[in-house]
């Protein structure tokens, strides 16, 4: 006789807002029902995770949550029983700090672990400062690449920026880069001083919220501005020339 096999549970990608912005002045309605559905979270930040989630359904019993940390000191043993829940039935939802899991985010490892234990993943919509800056640069929005964090070292970096900029030049591809705010100038002045002078570069800022900056001039024309960029949120995009 066969035993019966439960249906395995959902696991929901939540975005979060990339500010302070309040969640449903840049989430839509469904993540709330999401949201409201759901007891398992798999996050990165438990406390900013709480505080979303009661933002966003105020009477959730936050004794009920069930909160798994998905951070740098999470062990891989740990991360190998993280999805236990969805296997024996109970959907979760993945939620970044800001901005949407899996991208640029360490929740990428939580979908891939999915996928291959063929647990159905579901993204929902909501803002990601990635796409929001590419949208809003001008650049060729049909070939463009995330590199992620350039290398600290001044060196490498001018090296890798060196790299890039020859891609961009010969595969006419925009190249975009973060960084962590407090070397948002650092990165800035080294841009300038390495890209050639022709070359466009956009500056994306504080994106969604009120403080909002996104500007595409070239190298040249921003070697005259000094956009405060100081302890905030950028991410930067370059590619050949206008």
């Amino acid at each position: 006789m066969n035993s019966e096999i439960s249906p395995k549970g959902t696991l929901h990608l939540i975005p979060t807002p990339l500010g302070e912005s309040a969640p449903l002045e840049v989430l839509p309605l469904s993540i709330k029902k999401v949201v409201e559905d759901l007891t398992h979270f798999i996050v990165e930040n438990e406390k900013m995770a709480r505080r979303f989630i009661k933002k966003i359904s105020p009477n959730k019993n936050q004794d009920e949550l069930v909160l798994f940390p998905l951070n740098k000191f999470t062990s891989q043993e740990e991360i190998n029983s993280y999805l236990d829940p969805c296997l024996e039935g109970t959907s979760m939802g993945l939620l970044s700090d800001a901005g949407c899991p899996g991208i640029a985010d360490p929740g990428a490892v939580i979908v891939s672990m999915a996928h291959r234990n063929d647990i159905l993943v579901k993204p929902q919509i909501g803002p990601s400062s990635i796409v929001l800056a590419m949208m809003s640069s001008g650049m060729n929005g049909q070939n463009f690449a995330f590199n992620g964090y350039l290398p600290i070292d001044k060196k490498q970096r001018s090296q890798s920026l060196l790299k890039y900029q020859r891609i961009a030049i010969k595969e006419n591809q925009a190249q975009i880069f973060i960084e962590t705010p407090y070397r948002s100038d650092a990165l800035f002045a080294e841009l300038l001083k390495v890209l050639d002078p022709n070359s466009k570069l956009c500056i994306a800022c504080d994106l969604s919220l009120d403080s909002e900056y996104i500007k595409t001039y070239s190298v040249l024309e921003w070697r005259k501005k000094k956009p405060q960029l100081q302890k905030r949120p950028c991410i930067f995009i370059f590619e050949g020339s206008f």
